[in-house]
């Protein structure tokens, strides 16, 4: 089927983008939810149904009490449900906040308390009515919404301009409760346009993260306009599913972390006569580093390139590598800025460091958010009044660059490495020790597959390097010294680690990212493992 990209700069909206979509490409698949393993049934909607759903689901939506500026809570898993529920609140001008699932009840307390929804959506029985200290939030399962598909439209839809707020997307909570950044219909314009290599018109790409992540919430405009056909990955994720996908839905962009990719090389479905992959154009990586050797294996047994993006929530859009760039440089950095996207390397006063010296890393573009969401209901309140405006100028300048929380380097080919997050730096023995570095250096032994280096407190040299490692496989796990030896070999000495910690897998967040509150666990245990040995001898 020939698929029509719809013109990136005709539309002042989401909205009036989809309806052309649904004009041009009415019989495209938009989202799909692929046959499952245990029998469950393939689903799929068309770009002319989803745009007619938003219509009726949008017009019900508008009973409940749902207004423009009103703020939704989606607590749902990713669906063509939740696809659809978000197509009808962004017709209405509400704003919704997607909330995972997976997060724990004091974090979603704290979403709710935050932005006051008038309603929330959720996937089983709710009860009528969410208590909320004095107030209460309506609640109605997706299923009731979904109901409403073939109602009749609005005779009148509301007003909306570029500058509507649509959505908040909130942080992954890792350093404590999450933040909402606010995002609108310019921001998810803006990232369409910086895509690149990662969108063709006609694509199917798998899509493994949460719907509520910024790596969806921000991306339905580039989705829409380029006809994209999203493949939603089963829940829980499993390496065998996500094969079969591969070949059962002619995927031809496949995304997913480091560690779903070293999961699905180790299964031997890969190579087995009737897994069809041919269909592949790409695959891409990001959260994590991958070793170098793991970047070849990737290329060879799947055939197409390799390419790792890297951004912040906050920014929605950063750097990548390109189709041309070798396994060394897809392996060690994330690229260089995509099309519309600016990048800087400043200290800690804000001043720009020598070339090839660590900083932090800035980054600005016309998809960064447009603030923190500050307290209270959406509607009724300007742009101003819904931001937090400490907590926003805190990470964006005056200017509009966005401090990531990323330290970094730019390499002598101009690509941007990552050296670790600005809560991971530690000190030990008055040195900065960038974990990132280090961690490349680890995961270069024969050993070791995968490493992920944290800090933990010392008494005497303040804190200690503590590397936690997945063994390759058939490997013996190394002893620490020989690590140190590696790392001693090819990095200054205080940054060897100090401490080890062997496991099976890298223990991750519900973004599949590396999970810094339980590294950090794992750390401080070994660090006092350590003093305990030492006050034994």
């Amino acid at each position: 089927m020939t698929v029509r990209p719809a013109p990136l700069g005709t539309h002042a909206t989401a909205v009036s983008l989809l309806r052309e979509a649904a004009r041009v490409n009415r019989d495209v698949e938009a989202y799909i939810e692929p046959r499952g393993a245990d029998g469950r049934p393939r689903r799929a909607i068309t770009f002319g149904q989803l745009d007619r759903a938003a219509d009726g689901v949008a017009a019900h939506l508008a009973t409940l009490g749902v207004h423009k500026g009103d703020v939704v809570c989606l607590m749902l898993p990713s669906s063509i449900d939740y696809a659809v529920a978000y197509a009808a609140l962004l017709r209405l001008g509400a704003i919704t906040s997607g909330v995972n699932p997976r997060l724990g009840p004091a974090e979603v307390t704290s979403i709710v308390e935050r932005t006051r929804p008038v309603l929330v959506v959720t996937e089983h029985e709710p009860p009528a009515m969410l208590a909320l200290g004095d107030a209460a939030v309506p609640m109605v399962t997706v299923g009731d919404l979904m109901a409403h598909r073939d109602d009749e439209p609005l005779a009148v839809w509301p007003e909306l301009s570029a500058n509507d707020p649509v959505a908040v997307v909130w942080t992954s909570g890792t350093t404590g409760f999450p933040k909402g950044a606010l995002f609108d219909h310019a921001n998810l314009a803006a990232v369409a346009a910086g895509t690149d290599v990662l969108s063709q018109p006609g694509d199917r790409r798998l899509s493994p993260l949460p719907f509520a992540h910024v790596g969806y919430m921000t991306r339905v405009w580039d989705e829409i306009a380029h006809g994209v056909t999203t493949v939603i990955t089963p829940t829980p994720w499993r390496a065998e599913d996500a094969i079969r996908i591969i070949s059962e839905e002619s995927i031809t962009v496949a995304q997913g972390v480091p560690t779903q990719w070293a999961l699905m090389l180790a299964r031997p479905e890969l190579g087995q006569a009737g897994t069809d992959i041919s269909s592949l154009r790409i695959v891409s990586s990001g959260a994590a580093r991958m070793s170098a050797a793991q970047v070849a294996e990737l290329r060879a047994r799947l055939g197409v390139p390799v390419v790792v993006r890297y951004t912040s929530t906050e920014s929605s859009l950063g750097t990548g590598t390109t189709l041309a760039t070798s396994d060394e440089e897809v392996a060690t950095t994330v690229g260089q800025p995509v099309p519309g996207v600016e990048l800087a390397i400043v200290d800690d006063e804000g001043q720009a460091v020598e070339d090839g010296a660590i900083g932090r890393v800035l980054l600005r573009s016309g998809a960064a958010m447009r603030g923190y969401w500050s307290q209270g209901p959406g509607r009724g309140r300007r742009l101003e009044e819904l931001l937090d405006r400490a907590a926003t100028a805190a990470v964006v300048s005056d200017e509009g660059w966005v401090t990531t929380g990323d330290f970094g380097r730019l390499s002598p080919a101009g690509n941007l490495q990552l050296s670790g997050r600005s809560h991971e730096r530690y000190i030990r023995g008055g040195y900065n020790v960038y974990p990132a570095e280090v961690e490349e250096v680890l995961s270069s032994h024969p050993s070791v597959d995968r490493a992920a280096v944290v800090g933990a407190a010392d008494p005497i040299l303040g804190e200690i390097g503590v590397a936690v490692v997945v063994l390759a496989a058939g490997a013996q796990a190394p002893e620490l010294v020989d690590l140190r030896a590696h790392c001693q070999a090819r990095l200054s000495d205080y940054k060897a680690p100090d401490a080890l910690v062997v496991v099976d897998e890298l223990p991750l967040t519900p973004m599949m990212k590396v999970d810094p509150k339980r590294l950090a666990v794992l750390a401080e245990r070994a660090a006092q493992e350590r003093l305990d040995a030492r006050s034994r001898q």
